[in-house]
């Protein structure tokens, strides 16, 4: 038989968080002064990471592409959210919904795995101290986050070829706040059971990778400082790893129940909410957590902030 392209659909419209719209205003009020802390937060740790000599050390490194990544994936969200909110036009392209798919793929993916990278880090750092500086040298940290972003491009591109290879005839409404795999899923015609396959193996495989390289990093790390004998020095190496192991609650917890799970089982509003969480609130609060939690993220702001004043 001969084959027909059943695509009918040229743009989407995005139904956003609630039907009623005497709340957008309030939603958007609320989310663009989520937005600017996540900016504002997110910079401060990239420059803060840049110009401190006191945080030149892998950690930093790590956590000044974790930053990065936390600033593009909420950029390529909210600032779409907040203009649909203002203005209650809720029409996006086509091509705008596969390109905001892909990049929110692309920057989640490797959050990800600097999520990952950041808990051998402290593996190393932990377990073997003397040699740390030596393993984790800058050849090995380019590797590493080149790895990550690389790992977030091609398992982007795979989710975007899946969901947007599909045709769409049917309604174009979105019943979510941006293009995201699951709702778009349920407006195609075609069979998606290949898509709905490969996303959640894809999603199972990576979470459980780096749950695996996560867990077997800090089972080692718990190892080695109950093994310690100073209390202080047990003390200084839990609180290192608890800003990361609170960054890694909050991501992978709701990262793992959006996505490694069977696209039947979707909710709207739960998931809107649980959406919400991971490209808006997440975004903000990580840079909160290390600043508020890290000494030296302290001390160096104070330095840079004296500098200032002092050469001002």
């Amino acid at each position: 038989m001969e084959s027909v392209n059943y695509t009918s659909v040229r743009e989407f419209l995005l139904l956003g968080l609630m039907e009623d719209p005497q709340w957008n205003l309030l939603f958007f009020c609320i989310f663009l002064t989520m937005y600017i802390v996540t900016v504002l937060g997110n910079m401060f740790m990239m420059i803060l990471i840049c110009f401190s000599s006191k945080l030149q050390n892998p950690m930093y490194f790590f956590l000044g592409h974790l930053s990065f990544s936390d600033l593009c994936f909420s950029s390529v969200i909210t600032p779409k959210l907040l203009h649909n909110l203002f203005s209650n036009q809720m029409a996006i392209s086509f091509n705008g919904c596969a390109t905001q798919l892909f990049f929110f793929g692309l920057f989640v993916g490797a959050e990800c795995f600097h999520v990952t990278v950041m808990a051998y880090d402290r593996y190393v750092a932990i377990c073997n101290p003397l040699l740390y500086l030596l393993i984790m040298s800058r050849s090995l940290r380019l590797v590493l986050v080149g790895a990550a972003y690389t790992g977030g491009l091609l398992t982007s591109i795979i989710h975007t070829t899946c969901t947007f290879h599909l045709s769409f005839c049917k309604s174009n409404k979105v019943n979510h706040f941006f293009c995201d795999i699951p709702p778009l899923l349920q407006l195609s015609c075609s069979d998606t059971f290949m898509s709905e396959l490969f996303t959640f193996l894809l999603s199972s495989v990576l979470g459980s990778f780096s749950a695996i390289v996560i867990a077997t990093s800090y089972a080692k790390i718990i190892s080695s400082i109950l093994r310690m004998k100073s209390s202080k020095g047990r003390q200084k190496a839990f609180s290192t790893c608890s800003s990361h192991l609170t960054v890694v609650a909050l991501f992978f917890g709701t990262a793992i129940f959006m996505y490694a799970r069977p696209i039947s089982s979707y909710s709207v509003q739960k998931d809107k909410v649980i959406s919400l969480v991971y490209t808006v609130v997440i975004p903000m609060l990580n840079p909160i957590i290390y600043s508020l939690r890290n000494t030296q993220v302290k001390d160096a702001f104070i330095n840079v902030l004296y500098r200032i004043l002092v050469f001002k």
